[in-house]
């Protein structure tokens, strides 16, 4: 019997992803376009419900990682390592140095901002709209010894209270696909940003728009059990960098190396199913819990049939 939560998506009539909207379940949004205040709220229950959940299945204490791991293939990495080799990759890819200054833009539990202040020295602010994720962020930073020098804020990374040239590095590892417009996260990290300083952004990108009826049903319940409102794709996000002005604009293809991360996603899924289906039952997970889990399935098949691909950018003001 199929679940009913699946079923929901049965009644969508529009199977194209547009730039610029929202894509998420109609139910979030009672058939209504949400405002970017409710937006911001969805995305802030997401994160504070699911806290405990990534937590326990998915990240530990010491990487803090709310993001895909990078799989080496010819070194077996159990899934800690993987996650700490996906901040490694970013780090060498920006070619930042110690001495930068960082904005990490979505900054979730404060994993990869606490990484770089332990491992590399670097200054490091991480900003979430997210009081809670703040709030254990801070305290996460204290436990490993870095508070001085990695702070947490509460900001919209699309309109941030910082002055203008504050950073050398803008950093978003899995949340520019938070914004509705990416071309809003873009202008404001453009800003930020001092001469010479450098972009990276790690995500995953569409490699189509037009879906069939069973394709659609798993794009939308990846975007809406992780509260994103819609992807783009790499020649849509590379328009917006050169209209802004970014140049040395670099894409990385590391699908491959992603894969086992998403293969590892999927048979956690799968294992915890009764366990979901049991605590679903007794009314024990919220509505954004129940949604985030079946993104465990659903982004499987994202990959297997090649509708997103996963890319990270690196670009230079």
């Amino acid at each position: 019997m199929a679940d009913p939560f699946l079923n929901d998506f049965k009644t969508m009539k529009n199977y194209r992803i547009e730039p610029d909207q929202d894509y998420r379940d109609q139910s979030l949004r009672q058939h209504e376009a949400l405002s970017p205040e409710a937006l911001a709220e969805d995305a802030v229950k997401h994160y504070d419900d699911c806290y405990r959940d990534y937590l326990t299945a998915w990240c530990n204490r010491d990487n803090l990682a709310l993001h895909y791991g990078y799989w080496d293939s010819d070194k077996p990495y159990q899934q800690h390592q993987a996650l700490i080799n996906k901040n490694q990759i970013l780090y060498d890819k920006a070619g930042i140095a110690a001495e930068d200054k960082v904005l990490d833009a979505g900054c979730g539990i404060g994993g990869s901002s606490i990484w770089m202040g332990r491992e590399k020295g670097n200054r490091v602010t991480g900003i979430t709209i997210s009081q809670q994720q703040a709030h254990y962020a801070r305290e996460h930073a204290k436990r490993h010894g870095v508070a001085d020098t990695v702070d947490f804020e509460v900001a919209d990374f699309c309109q941030t209270p910082f002055e203008d040239a504050s950073f050398d590095v803008v950093w978003a590892l899995e949340s520019a696909c938070h914004a509705l417009r990416k071309g809003d996260f873009l202008k404001e990290a453009w800003r930020l940003l001092r001469p010479g300083g450098r972009l990276v952004v790690c995500d995953g990108f569409l490699l189509q728009r037009e879906f069939t009826p069973d394709q659609w049903q798993a794009v939308v319940t990846c975007l809406n059990g992780w509260a994103v409102p819609n992807l783009c794709s790499r020649e849509e996000f590379t328009g917006l960098l050169a209209t802004l002005n970014f140049n040395d604009i670099n894409i990385h293809d590391i699908t491959a190396q992603t894969l086992p991360s998403a293969d590892y996603m999927y048979k956690v899924a799968r294992r915890l199913y009764p366990v979901q289906k049991i605590s679903q039952w007794l009314g024990l997970r919220s509505k954004a819990q129940t949604a985030n889990y079946y993104v465990g399935l659903a982004q499987h098949q994202l990959f297997d049939e090649k509708l997103t691909e996963y890319l990270i950018f690196t670009a230079r003001k």
